[in-house]
């Protein structure tokens, strides 16, 4: 029973200390609670210089597209050895011959009709001479008829003449008159004849141009340096008037058509243009406008992280908007696409590569601009000159890529929060940590980044 007792001296000795060491210990210091600052990213409000602009992508495709096109038929004497899909090759190069045999055949014929037409236009000029002497001297022999006729019919008033012998020279007096009629309606239409024969030499002689026209048309010849894209002949080939014979792309003009959104579009035009433009497009007026609100454009191609970038001209938008996606059509052209080619740096811009294009209007400045990330449903974080947390109420006006324009709400050198704020309270303590590489980016964005330099 003792040796049951013996662990309650050792309890009771480490109570006995455990009291001595709480009683010596003052009582915990209690101190007021503080408010924990929320760390943020901010850019100061600043009026930047904007360049409106859009983007968009599309393929690239020739300026000039020109069919080989067949306009005799007949067989193909001579295909250029060199013209094969992909081949370049320069202006004035004889592509295709068609054989000439049945044009050189029109070509005399229409020769020997036209010089048999002008011997048939010279007899008839011999005949009229002719005609005309011959006149002369049946017109003294019905004078001579005509005085034998009067001196009968006096001597018939004598008596002296028998009426039977009046009648005869009265037959032979009508007879000469007829000979001379004859010969005066011969002369009569010796003009019409040589105006018929003249008509006749214009159609030979047309017949003649024809086929000279026809002979030329027999060599196929490029029009301008190209690319072939299409090859539809061969020689000793049979071709019908009429058909394709070689597609080619010319060299010196690509052209992009990226659809944009009609919003967008506006909004970039607006923006470069706060007054607006007179009402009414005419074919007078579209280049001033276009003049007017400054276009320029870029195309880009990216191939892994190698971007290669052309200077471009806005050309023209298209005629049609698309009703599903509501986009329109911007075409931009980029002159020389393929003298500014260089092996290993830059391609040639080649039918169906896929580029993005860059469309940017005048420059705009003091522009108030923040990161469009920075808007939350309308509302802007600021960080007022207490460091605590404000949301303000703001007016967006343009809306460009990851840039956004605010028109009322905020006022230059307030400091613009950037960073998120999860949960966002307002009067919140804030600790502001300016970010000047976040300024940097939306400066040089503003001003278009490569594009402005």
């Amino acid at each position: 029973m003792l040796k049951k007792l013996l662990f309650i001296p050792p309890i009771l000795i480490g109570i006995a200390v455990l009291y001595y060491m709480a009683s010596g210990r003052q009582a915990p210091e209690r101190k007021p609670p503080e408010e924990l600052a929320r760390v943020v990213r901010t850019i100061p409000a600043q009026e930047l210089r904007l360049v409106p602009r859009v983007t968009g992508f599309g393929s690239i495709y020739p300026g000039t597209t020109w069919s080989g096109i067949a306009q005799v038929g007949g067989e193909v004497e001579y295909v250029h050895p060199a013209l094969k899909k992909g081949a370049i090759l320069p202006a004035g190069t004889e592509i295709v011959r068609i054989s000439p045999a049945d044009f050189d055949l029109a070509i005399n014929q229409a020769k020997a009709n036209m010089r048999s037409a002008e011997a048939k236009l010279a007899e008839l000029k011999v005949t009229e001479e002719n005609t005309a002497d011959l006149l002369k001297i049946e017109k003294r022999g019905m004078v001579l008829r005509e005085g034998e006729l009067k001196r009968k019919q006096d001597l018939l008033k004598r008596g002296t003449v028998a009426q039977s012998a009046l009648d005869l020279e009265q037959r032979e007096t009508l007879a000469q008159r007829k000979k001379v009629q004859d010969l005066e309606n011969t002369l009569r239409l010796l003009p019409t004849q040589r105006a018929v024969q003249r008509e006749q030499i214009s159609v030979y002689r047309a017949q003649l141009k024809s086929a000279e026209l026809n002979l030329a048309r027999t060599k196929i010849v490029l029009p301008f340096q190209a690319r072939i894209s299409e090859v539809n002949v061969e020689a000793k080939q049979y071709i019908q008037t009429g058909g394709t014979l070689v597609t080619a792309d010319s060299l010196d003009v690509a052209e992009v058509e990226a659809q944009v959104p009609i919003s967008q579009f506006s909004a970039m035009v607006k923006a470069s243009i706060p007054g607006g433009l007179a009402l009414g497009v005419t074919a007078q007026s579209l280049a001033k406008i276009v003049e007017k609100i400054g276009f320029e454009a870029s195309v880009r191609l990216r191939v892994g992280d190698t971007k290669v970038e052309w200077p471009a001209r806005f050309a023209r938008v298209s005629d049609t908007i698309d009703p599903k996606t509501r986009t329109i059509g911007v075409i931009v052209a980029v002159d020389r696409a393929y003298a500014q080619a260089s092996p290993g740096k830059r391609p040639p811009l080649s039918k169906g590569m896929f580029v993005e294009i860059e469309v940017r209007t005048r420059a705009a400045d003091d522009q108030l601009i923040v990161p469009r990330s920075a808007l939350h449903g309308g509302s802007l974080y600021v960080a007022n000159s207490e460091n605590r947390l404000e949301i303000r109420p703001v007016t967006s006006g343009l809306i460009q890529g990851d840039l956004t324009v605010i028109s009322e709400g905020v006022a230059k050198g307030e400091q613009i929060i950037i960073s998120d704020l999860v949960p966002a309270v307002p009067g919140m303590l804030l600790l502001p940590r300016p970010d000047d590489d976040a300024l940097t980016r939306l400066t040089e964005d503003a001003a278009g980044g490569s594009a402005a330099k």
